[in-house]
């Protein structure tokens, strides 16, 4: 019993840290890793305090009922974190039937560069048809597995990279501007597309930022910058648009909120679900990594994670109308959060982590 109590107080120790350690507002992949698992989190927590309630309910020991006291504080924390994305919160964005209406359908899929399962891609993108294609990490090999895609979808932006970086962008819709930018590293691209959707021009920003870990990038400086500044840039845009991509940052972490309030964009998954994309291969370490952001031109209707393709992340869908703008589900930032966006950017654009 001894030891066994000993373990409880070590894995007790461990999800404790593992929680407050993403409090602390540094952009150190230690401290910013453990955003990812907080569903994980609080699934273990729930065990753990299982446990000690059940052997350990009539312990007279403080220091066992303090652990106690913390799981469960922590419990109520990661519940309170999480419950935006759960049909038990108010949706940001309103839901309408398909009837029939000029809809714009979108997909997104990080195929994992050495991923050569080419077809099951296309297969897809022929099932779903798709009026937009964005792909990530797509290298040489990948624009060349999928050039059939141009018959349907001779619009693109074609930005091969192997650094696991690439993009490639294809619309059946025609493109009025393109641009390809390199916002914070010369070696990670961003794109900008206006499509002609209806008489109207819809601006797609496509993104891919490092991720905060020590193979990557030890800091989500470059990230979180590059995810401010192009928020800041669709705050600007008048006109409907969208931020699509694998952002490498979970929808629930302080960057992504603090993003939805600067850019005042909105998150079809709040009020409907975490729609996990990441890791296809391990269902127990999956969570919500490649996005939609919205202009609140749009209404949903419909959002769904696509089928495995042999990447490590699902692809992701989403279908929308244009309806007329509404304000009242907007985040909005405070100039205390203005200033830290700018402060972010810049710390990202002078490579100076916090």
């Amino acid at each position: 019993m001894l030891l066994s109590k000993v373990m409880l107080y070590f894995f007790s120790a461990l999800i404790i840290l593992s929680v407050l350690l993403p409090l602390i507002k540094k952009d150190h992949w230690t401290f910013r890793v453990f955003d990812y698992p907080r569903l994980q989190k609080m699934t273990l927590i729930a065990i753990l305090l299982g446990v000690w309630l059940i052997f350990f309910r009539d312990t007279e020991l403080w220091i066992d009922w303090m652990i106690m006291g913390l799981l469960f504080c922590q419990a109520a924390f990661l519940f309170y974190v999480i419950i935006p994305y759960t049909p038990l919160s108010k949706p940001m964005i309103k839901r309408v039937k398909d009837s029939g209406q000029p809809k714009l359908t979108v997909l997104v899929a990080n195929v994992y560069q050495m991923n050569q399962h080419y077809d099951k891609l296309l297969k897809l993108v022929e099932r779903r048809n798709p009026d937009v294609v964005f792909l990530l990490e797509t290298d040489q090999k990948w624009q060349n597995g999928v050039q059939k895609i141009k018959d349907n979808y001779p619009h693109s932006i074609e930005v091969p990279k192997d650094n696991t970086y690439g993009l490639l962008f294809y619309s059946r819709l025609p493109l009025s501007e393109s641009q390809v930018n390199y916002l914070i590293d010369e070696e990670v691209p961003s794109i900008i597309a206006d499509v002609n959707f209806e008489g109207q021009t819809i601006r797609i920003y496509g993104l891919h930022p490092t991720p905060p870990v020590p193979q990557e990038n030890e800091h989500s400086t470059d990230r979180d910058a590059e995810i401010l500044l192009i928020g800041k840039e669709a705050k600007k845009h008048e006109g409907p648009c969208l931020v699509i991509g694998d952002l490498n940052d979970v929808a629930w972490s302080y960057s992504t909120k603090l993003f939805l309030k600067s850019s005042e964009l909105l998150d079809p998954r709040r009020g409907r679900g975490i729609y996990s994309t990441f890791n296809a291969n391990y269902w127990l370490l999956r969570w919500p990594l490649d996005h939609f952001f919205l202009s609140s031109h749009f209404r949903l209707i419909d959002m769904r994670v696509e089928n495995h393709i042999g990447s490590d992340h699902f692809p992701i869908s989403i279908s929308v109308c244009v309806r007329s703008e509404e304000e009242s589900e907007k985040l909005t930032a405070d100039s205390e959060e203005k200033e830290l966006v700018e402060k972010k950017i810049q710390a990202g654009i002078n490579d100076d982590p916090r």
